[in-house]
């Protein structure tokens, strides 16, 4: 690993790369970068400005790097303060789309701001006072705004409003508190931020709600705003990183799970923000690294592809990889991945030795409390699988359509959860479903975590939901959620997991069923190609079942055929049932057995893994108070 590495001088070839690639497909005053392909949801304006934000964001650090200095800088300063000179003239055929005629030009207006205050000696000091003027203009929409959603979009009002109020321009101190307030309501524990009132746990948490804390506090405006914050948010930032780096795969990917996958390596981001802001429980060399193997992860794998260009996808191109607000150009919120480049090389980030990622040097196993998620990781493979039992999207109690990336009961940095039309409306993956006579299968978002915690060289997890039918309205924008519509009860599923290596044992029981509920189906990991081995054992003694392989052709953005292994049995209340249920890249090298005696309260499991080792654990199945 150590010697393999990146050196500076590649990261910034890198970005030069995407930067020219990109800037070809610019309108001719430079206000709008429109890369080719399908319209976004919003229309070719917001496709255009988001172009023209993005790539500013990456520039902006590239300047800020050679600290304005030197013949790229030079002539990506003269570049864009032409286009921040044509976006902002009302009278171009450019303009930008104001902030008070389309919500998506908020988001893109932090990156503006954000940017000019990262490169203000340089690039907002040469545009001449009328620009500056427009820029102040553009921007003032934000100040008094109160239609900026309770999520991550609190930051584009923030970081806006600081530029402004460093600049003599507008702001208001009241939309500033309400905005940090705000933000500290999605603080959760051990340093994990939810984006929003629901569980929302994705790369966001890392790529916006950490990442803008600490890059606004070292705006020119913000010194006195942020002075009571920087310490805690410091802290936050630490403790998250030390889950956060558990969650990469040693091939470089990030966990696929959660909206906005598009952006790819902006998953990089929250490594080099701890470095820059100096947490203590990572080295610099070690985040680096982190940085480092996401990045290179997606140009190994063609992205961006060989005309330089990012796409609307993973590796290659796939497009149901997108939500109903991404367009052509919004992958480049991969920018924020290649932060570094802002640094100069003296920096600890660039000369302190890289390190590895924990999975590169053993088997990892950790439960984390916040998103409900049991983390291991096997080195052997380089794989990190996630069994979740604490994130939806959505808030406990809720009887709303499952989202294939939230609230599936696995995850990992090697398989994409189906995201073909019958993921939304009938789980099938990864999922613990009662399926009535015409083949609907329920779901289980709203569920109710029940444990997660370590338990020797286990991790156990569990949950319980009212399962449901859902008829999904027609018509619905994917925002990443899932789909709502009227819902009809089928019963309450227990689950619980037993987690080690490459193994879960996965236990399920079923209450109150409703008469229209016929079978129990549990679904598998899907894979695709030859390299990874799904597997499902029915592990159930006395309970006949039947099993099967589910193949969905075109499933997800890793390719196709997607195969989903699955166990069905028949509904019988109050008794439990177990299933082996495997991700790895070998066959498992003996046969697992569990023992089940319920006591009370208490459900006593023991398990004789493939590799040999046994454990016993006792599992609560009183809902925690």
């Amino acid at each position: 690993m150590p010697g393999t590495e990146w050196l500076r001088d590649d990261w910034l070839r890198f970005a030069d790369g995407l930067l020219a690639a990109a800037r070809r497909h610019a309108s001719p005053g430079h206000a709008r970068i429109t890369p080719p392909g399908p319209e976004g949801g919003y229309g070719g304006a917001i496709d255009g400005l988001e172009g023209f934000a993005r790539t500013l964001l990456l520039a902006g650090f590239r300047i800020a790097g050679d600290r304005g200095e030197g013949p790229v800088a030079t002539e990506l300063l003269e570049w864009y303060s032409t286009g921040l000179a044509t976006g902002t003239d009302p009278d171009s055929p450019e303009r930008w789309t104001r902030l008070d005629e389309h919500g998506q030009a908020k988001v893109e207006a932090a990156s503006i701001a954000l940017t000019l205050d990262l490169t203000r000696d340089w690039l907002w000091s040469r545009l001449d006072a009328s620009v500056r003027g427009r820029v102040i203009e553009y921007l003032a929409p934000a100040v008094g705004d109160p239609t900026y959603p309770r999520i991550n979009w609190v930051w584009f009002r923030l970081v806006v409003q600081t530029f402004l109020r460093s600049v003599g321009g507008p702001w208001s101190a009241a939309d500033v508190a309400e905005d940090l307030a705000t933000h500290d309501t999605f603080r959760r524990a051990d340093g994990w931020l939810a984006d929003g009132a629901g569980r929302a746990y994705d790369h966001y948490t890392g790529w916006a709600l950490h990442l803008y804390p600490t890059l606004w506090a070292r705006m020119a405006g913000a010194e006195d705003l942020a002075a009571g914050r920087i310490e805690r948010d410091r802290a936050d930032l630490d403790r998250y990183l030390t889950d956060a780096i558990e969650l990469v795969g040693a091939d470089g990917s990030p966990l696929l799970q959660g909206r906005s996958l598009i952006y790819r390596f902006a998953a990089a981001a929250p490594f080099w923000v701890g470095g820059l802001a100096g947490v203590p429980s990572l080295a610099p060399g070690r985040l680096r690294h982190a940085a480092e193997r996401i990045v290179r992860h997606f140009a190994d794998h063609g992205a961006p592809g060989a005309d330089g260009l990012l796409t609307v996808g993973w590796h290659a191109p796939w497009s149901r990889l997108a939500q109903a607000y991404s367009g052509p150009a919004s992958p480049y919120w991969a920018s924020k991945g290649l932060l570094g480049i802002a640094l100069p090389a003296e920096h600890p980030l660039w000369t302190s030795p890289a390190e590895p990622l924990p999975v590169e040097e053993r088997d990892t196993l950790r439960a984390i409390v916040a998103p409900g998620w049991l983390v291991a990781g096997t080195r052997r493979d380089g794989v990190v699988r996630v069994v979740n039992h604490g994130t939806d999207h959505d808030i406990e109690g809720s009887e709303g359509g499952d989202s294939p990336l939230y609230a599936r009961i696995g995850y990992s940095t090697a398989t994409a959860p189906v995201l073909d039309e019958a993921a939304w409306t009938d789980p099938l993956d990864q999922s613990v479903v009662l399926v009535d006579r015409d083949g609907r299968h329920t779901h289980r978002a709203g569920l109710t975590t029940l444990d997660i915690r370590l338990d020797g060289t286990a991790g156990i997890a569990g949950s319980r939901t009212a399962a449901h039918w859902v008829e999904a309205e027609p018509g619905q924008r994917d925002h990443g959620g899932g789909r709502t519509g009227p819902a009809r009860p089928a019963g309450d599923i227990t689950v619980y997991s037993v987690v080690r290596g490459p193994w879960e044992v996965r236990l399920v029981r079923v209450d109150r069923p409703s008469a229209d509920a016929v079978t129990l189906r549990v679904g598998g990991w899907p894979v695709t190609g030859d390299r990874l081995i799904s597997t499902i054992v029915d592990l159930t003694a006395d309970a006949p079942s039947v099993s099967g392989i589910a193949v969905r052709p075109d499933g997800g953005p890793l390719g196709g055929p997607v195969r989903i292994p699955w166990l069905e049995y028949p509904v019988r209340p109050g008794r439990w049932l177990a299933a082996l249920v495997e991700l790895s890249t070998a066959p498992a090298p003996a046969p697992c057995t569990v023992t089940l005696d319920e006591s009370g309260e208490t459900l006593h499991v023991r398990v004789t893994w493939p590799d040999g080792a046994d454990t016993p654990h006792p599992l609560t199945l009183k809902e925690k108070g």
